[in-house]
């Protein structure tokens, strides 16, 4: 009988990557030399306006021909916090042409790799591990639902503190939901010098976005439990 697989708590690497991607509008093209900046073209993503490919020639013009580029894209905490960069991806490949202020069609780019940067280090991811992971259902909506939490809700914060073990140092200035994916809340703790990200796990990952409700009451229903076992207010 196999061991059963540990139940992941957080994002790989690739579906990481994968989100940031999809969800961004925005970015950086660096191609030819030139620094173009894509902003909500059209209202679609970034990711609508560059496809990419496998290496594989397809009837597209030869490497020999085709210009390096390097897109850029930052993931930014929706809410104020110290320090509200939290990821950096960079993708290289090729593109037919250098990409310049005027283009406003789909272009497509033979992928090189992808570079993720954030607080734990620096990961490469290919293309292969992209198109096996899917967006996290949440990504899309993460910004609103975090700016409500903070903005509607921000008594919930100390709430969901109970649950982190070990329990937070006195010399913590402020708690702040500092990300929300598939699978947990993640808060940011702000000492006066530092600070330290604590992850939450929901009971189960998302799977919908209609579920994401549910785990974020179940987050805070065992939070209350914890309350009321040791004599604090809910």
């Amino acid at each position: 009988m196999r061991p059963a697989r540990p139940r992941a708590t957080r994002p790989s690497r690739a579906e990481r990557v994968r989100s940031i991607l999809t969800v961004a509008h925005s970015m950086t093209v660096v191609s030819d030399g030139l620094h173009t900046e894509v902003r909500r073209l059209d209202g679609a993503t970034a990711m609508g306006h560059i496809h990419l490919h496998a290496p594989d020639g397809g009837g597209r013009a030869p490497s020999a021909e085709r210009v390096p580029a390097r897109l850029e894209f930052t993931d930014i905490a929706p809410v104020p916090v110290r320090d509200r960069l939290r990821a950096r991806v960079t993708v290289t490949g090729l593109l037919a042409a250098p990409y310049g202020d005027g283009a406003e069609r789909s272009t497509c780019m033979d992928f090189g790799q992808a570079v993720l940067e954030d607080a734990e280090g620096r990961t490469f991811v290919t293309l292969e591990e992209l198109e096996e992971v899917e967006t996290d259902p949440i990504a899309a909506c993460e910004a609103g639902m975090l700016t409500h939490l903070v903005a509607d809700h921000a008594e919930l914060v100390p709430l969901l503190l109970r649950l982190v073990r070990p329990r937070p140092e006195r010399g913590m200035t402020r708690a702040v939901p500092l990300a929300m994916d598939r699978y947990g809340v993640t808060l940011r703790l702000e000492h006066p010098h530092t600070h330290e990200d604590v992850r939450l796990p929901f009971p189960r990952p998302v799977t919908e976005i209609d579920q994401a409700g549910p785990q974020i009451h179940a987050l805070l229903a065992a939070a209350r439990r914890v309350s009321h076992r040791n004599g604090l207010p809910a």
